[in-house]
């Protein structure tokens, strides 16, 4: 086989699949409404059901919906019928992938779903197929012709009802209000996830966070500063308020300025007053980027009225390694 005819049946094959989504476009509508709003209200999970290719996409919607925030698990309708079915429990949501609707190991499972009462979303080709006909909602997923050898390879078919899982998935997860930081929560040792992670999750509070008052000797700040080793310290009002920091350039540059008269001055005489900061809800990654635009190496935490909640340090940033 020729390299040009290679390349045609790979330019072929992504046509006929990119037209074949692109048709499910103008299809959604009503149902698929009526799909998004059930997943979305369900307090229980969604069983996925779906063998051979269908099986292969099932588990993919399932993997989508679960990390989007949407409870859910593939079934295997074989296993099912040795006993998995004990999986499915009353509240459940039944999205079963078929794109004939009449696959015999799901088809077999219709008069149980229906005795256990839960609702059955059908993903298929065939809105005349048994599945179809049983289902609570019928997504259809038909395409015109399968892009492999003589139509008989699930291509398209196969394609189509993966984005049209995706599209379910994330229409469902807009409607949870399932959100970045939620998403980290369920991703944390990925790599999307650790991007995600926020600033309260990496910095130092309480009693780690190097804290004097504005009238604390400097010889007590600098003990202070060298326990905590962050190479700073937050100079915070009685009130909880952050007044300013002083960082080792500060310390340097009041030794020159005071020389040995340096000890009998105070926090607030060698202070920084327009410390940079950071809320504890913002981006890990932001505040990086704040910090290598600074040219500094930490960054105050601070909630309402300026009060201080915690220290992050670029060190804590790098230990991630998201970066």
């Amino acid at each position: 086989m020729r390299k040009e005819d290679i390349l045609r049946t790979g330019r072929e094959v992504l046509e006929i699949e990119s037209r074949a989504v692109a048709a499910l476009v103008p299809r959604l509508g009503d149902s698929f409404l009526e799909a998004v709003e059930l997943l979305g209200r369900t307090k229980s999970r969604v069983i996925v059901l779906g063998i051979g290719k269908s099986g292969l996409v099932a588990r993919k919607i399932a993997a989508t919906l679960a990390s989007c925030g949407t409870p859910a698990m593939f079934v295997h309708p074989a296993e099912a019928g040795h006993g998995d079915l004990g999986m499915l429990l009353g509240g459940d949501v039944v999205v079963a992938v078929s794109y004939s609707g009449e696959t015999r190991e799901v088809v077999d499972l219709l008069d149980f779903i229906k005795r256990l009462g839960v609702k059955l979303v059908s993903i298929t080709g065939d809105r005349q197929s048994r599945l179809a006909r049983e289902s609570d909602i019928v997504l259809e997923a038909r395409v015109e012709t399968e892009a492999g050898p003589h139509g008989i390879v699930p291509t398209s078919s196969s394609t189509a009802a993966l984005a049209l899982g995706d599209a379910l998935a994330v229409a469902v997860m807009k409607r949870r209000g399932f959100s970045e930081r939620d998403f980290a929560s369920v991703h944390p040792r990925g790599a999307l996830g650790r991007r995600l992670r926020r600033v309260e999750s990496l910095m130092h509070k309480g009693g780690r966070v190097p804290a004097v008052r504005p009238e604390t000797p400097m010889a007590e700040v600098i003990e202070v500063m060298t326990a905590k080793t962050l190479g700073m310290a937050c100079v915070i009002r009685a009130d909880g308020r952050l007044a300013g920091v002083i960082t080792d350039g500060d310390l340097r540059r009041m030794i020159r300025k005071y020389r040995g008269s340096i000890l009998r001055k105070t926090a607030a005489d060698g202070m920084s007053r327009e410390p940079v900061t950071v809320a504890k809800t913002d981006l890990a990654t932001a505040a990086l980027n704040l910090m290598e635009r600074k040219r500094i190496t930490s960054l105050v935490v601070t909630g309402p009225a300026g009060r201080v909640e915690g220290i992050i340090h670029l060190h804590d940033l790098w230990r991630t390694e998201m970066f």
